[in-house]
């Protein structure tokens, strides 16, 4: 009479495990046992996983323009001073009025407005004049790399701050466009060195001989074959520049040489300070501005680290690695 075999379901260890010529287990193939995740293709590889660092980055971010969109049509005008001087927040004033009885939830509200659009801007202008003098030189090579090359140089070599600040004295009267372009045009220095270095080892590639080859010319070949290489890298920089810009910005008008046209976070931290809020403990005065820019500057700063896991695969593929890896020694472990 014959026998069914039966089988049964062996757990992983059972199926690792192996016995030597002696009768000893083997320790398992821990690389057998971690079950690598289904890489993503198509443009889902280029986009950084989900992380708490990033979630967190667009919220803030998404929270502040929105703060910026909608206060102002729910509050009064922040020039109104027909209200009471120097109130602590209350039920009225929910952040409190100013020495002038400016509501301060007004101010920061329109001020909001005015230093995201100084960002925007001044993020604009300074990268577009990093990809005309990092790429264009970059992909160029020659005279024309050593001409543009130079010009950069030489606004590396110049202090930003104090020439941002001798632009803005020649200007009574300075609106917020203004400040933005004296920001942007001061900015982009340093992101055209980065983007020259990368366009030059990038026109050596395959592609772009293939595209020479085929006879396409020349702004072609970067707007089609380079610049999409590096739009991780651009946005990053543009993250960048819009931070540089805000601070920039809050410096030069706590200083008074900001926008005069205009509410900022800058301008409500230089009345806070001409005003003496510090001395008279009117802490609702310039502790918003204050939380805003803090808050603003470490939203987009998570948002570019989370941009730099797509310009590094390494960065990318390091949470993922460091899991397989503590898996398999835990695995290990279990077994030995």
């Amino acid at each position: 009479m014959s026998e069914t075999a039966t089988t049964h379901p062996e757990s992983p260890l059972d199926t690792a495990a192996e016995l030597s010529s002696t009768g000893v287990p083997t320790a398992p193939d821990t690389a057998a046992l971690v079950t690598p995740k289904r890489r993503r293709g198509g443009f889902r590889a280029m986009l950084p996983s989900m992380s708490v660092k990033l979630v967190v980055g667009i919220v803030l971010v998404v929270g502040i323009i929105a703060f910026g969109i909608l206060a102002p049509l729910l509050t009064q005008n922040p020039r109104n001073s027909g209200n009471p001087a120097l109130q602590p927040p209350s039920a009225d004033h929910l952040l409190g009025t100013t020495k002038l009885g400016y509501d301060v939830l007004a101010q920061l509200a329109h001020g909001t407005q005015g230093s995201l659009l100084i960002g925007l801007v001044a993020g604009g202008i300074a990268v577009v004049l990093s990809i005309f003098f990092g790429i264009l030189a970059g992909y160029l090579g020659g005279w024309k790399d050593e001409v543009l090359s130079l010009v950069t140089n030489i606004m590396l070599v110049i202090p930003g701050l104090p020439l941002v600040m001798v632009i803005a004295t020649y200007f009574s009267s300075r609106s917020w466009l203004l400040v933005a372009f004296v920001l942007g045009i001061t900015s982009w220095a340093g992101s055209a060195v980065v983007l020259r270095t990368q366009a030059r080892s990038l026109r050596s590639r395959d592609y772009v001989y293939a595209a020479k080859v085929a006879g396409e010319r020349s702004l072609r070949v970067i707007l089609v074959e380079i610049m999409p290489n590096l739009l991780p890298l651009l946005a990053a920089q543009f993250l960048f520049a819009i931070i540089f810009a805000i601070l920039g910005e809050a410096g030069l008008s706590y200083l008074g040489l900001g926008a005069t046209d205009s509410i900022t976070w800058g301008t409500i931290l230089n009345d806070a300070q001409s005003g003496q809020a510090l001395g008279t403990g009117a802490w609702w005065w310039f502790i918003p501005p204050g939380i805003m820019i803090a808050l603003l500057g470490c939203g987009l700063s998570l948002i570019n680290f989370a941009i730099d896991e797509i310009i590094n695969p390494k960065l990318r593929n390091a949470p993922e690695a460091a899991r397989r890896v503590r898996k398999a020694a835990k695995t290990k472990g279990i077994t030995a």
